[in-house]
């Protein structure tokens, strides 16, 4: 009875954290003065030659897997990769800007259990003009051809925010596996030593034994990932790091099972992309993107 009441107050506080990042993203629109405003909205310029490079490849005639991997970084045999993602210019001004909005007195949600400091970039207003392009137009064309059995041609909703981890603050993450079917970590900066990734098995197929890899952090250059693929990041020595984190989900397959519970998913109204779980209705499109109460 114990467990059942600790999991039925962790379900309302989920519920609760919905209506709580509303009342914020409110506040912040109506109050908050942007010190870089130009970085709200999703540019060109903002974004790596090298990766416009690939995307162009991607969305080709005749793009594969094979050409594509040509341009990327693969680590071992865990479907790892590194690319280039955003200019420097455009990081600087980007943590510039993240500062800034710790710095003010807005309300400031947390990006998830684990983190203690960073920012929902949903709250911020910046999931129509700047995520959900770079995912629909920049980033499914290369998931499409890395992860298809995940749903990376359709990976139609995200949860994104950035995690900050200083000497004073957090300054190393547990290992975890991502509630999404695929992962973007960018490194944004600033300036620090140590604080690796590192990557064991993907959580359908654990070994006896998992084998870890270490990955350093290259800043504007981002990891694609499995989202079931356990990590974790080990602790910074010195200086403060910025990541941008973007879990991309696939209502196809999401729909199927939950990734978090490995349920058939029992669905509750939310606001906005939710979980990345769509209810379909009888007659019409869904208003809302629906969570696992569970998840």
């Amino acid at each position: 009875s114990a467990v059942y009441l600790q999991i039925e107050a962790e379900v309302q506080r989920r519920k609760e954290l919905i209506h709580q990042s509303v009342e914020r993203r409110a506040i912040i629109s109506k109050c908050y003065k942007p010190k870089h405003p130009e970085v709200y909205t999703l540019q060109d310029s903002f974004l790596a030659p090298e990766f416009l490079e690939i995307v162009r490849f991607c969305t080709s005639p005749g793009a594969d897997l094979q050409g594509l991997l040509c341009y990327l970084e693969s680590f071992s045999d865990k479907r790892i990769y590194r690319l280039p993602v955003f200019t420097e210019e455009f990081c600087q001004a980007f943590v510039d800007e993240l500062e800034n909005f710790e710095q003010s007195d807005m309300p400031k949600g947390r990006p998830n259990t684990m983190n203690n400091y960073g920012v929902l970039l949903n709250e911020l207003g910046m999931d129509e003009p700047f995520l959900t392009p770079l995912r629909e137009q920049f980033l499914r064309p290369i998931t499409a051809l890395l992860y298809p059995e995940l749903g990376g041609a359709c990976l139609d909703s995200h949860k994104a925010f950035v995690v900050k981890y200083s000497l004073h603050e957090d300054l190393d993450l547990s290992s975890h596996y991502d509630n999404a079917e695929v992962t973007l970590n960018v490194s944004l900066g600033k300036e620090f030593t140590e604080g690796n990734l590192y990557f064991g098995d993907f959580n359908q197929d654990p070994s006896p034994v998992p084998q870890y890899i270490e990955v350093e952090h290259e800043r504007a250059r981002g990891l694609l990932h499995r989202g079931g693929q356990i990590h974790g990041a080990l602790p910074i020595a010195s200086g403060e790091r910025w990541n941008l984190i973007v879990w991309m989900r696939s209502s196809a397959i999401r729909n199927q099972l939950c990734p978090m519970c490995n349920r058939k998913p029992q669905l509750v109204p939310a606001e906005g992309f939710g979980d990345g779980f769509t209810a379909a209705l009888a007659e019409e499109v869904p208003q809302t993107v629906d969570l696992c109460a569970l998840g």
